[in-house]
């Protein structure tokens, strides 16, 4: 019912600026982090971020209440990430996949990012992974979101993402025993 009564004041012109200021609050950390790691690029993020916000507040009179509002918002941050890495490889002339291997081979440059040798080698693996793998591995690792949030989100059953994950994991682990 709190989650209700939030929705309300968000669709309300009288106190819709103030609950929207305490949606971002409440959602910005998070989000930076799993836009980030759809991304990479802390500057990227920092745009991605802010369109997912732009977005939200345009659209928030279509939000149904159908799934949680951390659903809906995640799904919408998802989207704008994977639609700014899709024009992004556009825009170069590269696919997706040697977009992820160049962002992964600037990670140690980028100071917002304090990962060791193993982290990167990790992220070189999850580059090598389809889109949709790279992104239920990200979202169960990193993130720790749970499969029927998961489901929500990327409008999947739970076990076509466990199914994913599951595949995620094996795929990383033959690389970094390889490697």
């Amino acid at each position: 019912m709190e989650e209700q009564a939030f929705i309300a004041q968000l669709l309300n012109p009288d106190t819709q600026n103030t609950a929207f200021q305490k949606l971002i609050n409440d959602y910005q950390r998070p989000l930076y982090h799993h836009i980030r790691n759809i991304v990479l690029d802390h500057d990227d993020t920092d745009d991605v971020l802010q369109n997912t916000f732009i977005k939200v507040f345009r659209h928030l009179h279509n939000f149904k209440g159908e799934s949680k509002l951390f659903s809906w918002v995640y799904r919408i941050a998802t989207n704008e990430a994977i639609t700014f890495i899709n024009q992004k490889a556009k825009r170069r002339g590269v696919n997706i996949d040697e977009l992820q291997s160049s962002f992964t081979g600037q990670l140690k440059a980028d100071i917002h990012f304090d990962g060791n040798e193993a982290q990167i080698k990790l992220h070189k693996a999850i580059a090598l992974l389809p889109q949709k793998q790279q992104l239920v591995f990200k979202m169960r690792y990193f993130e720790e979101i749970k499969y029927e949030d998961m489901s929500e989100i990327l409008e999947t059953s739970v076990g076509a993402l466990k199914a994913s994950y599951h595949h995620a994991v094996k795929k990383i682990e033959n690389y970094l025993s390889e490697n």
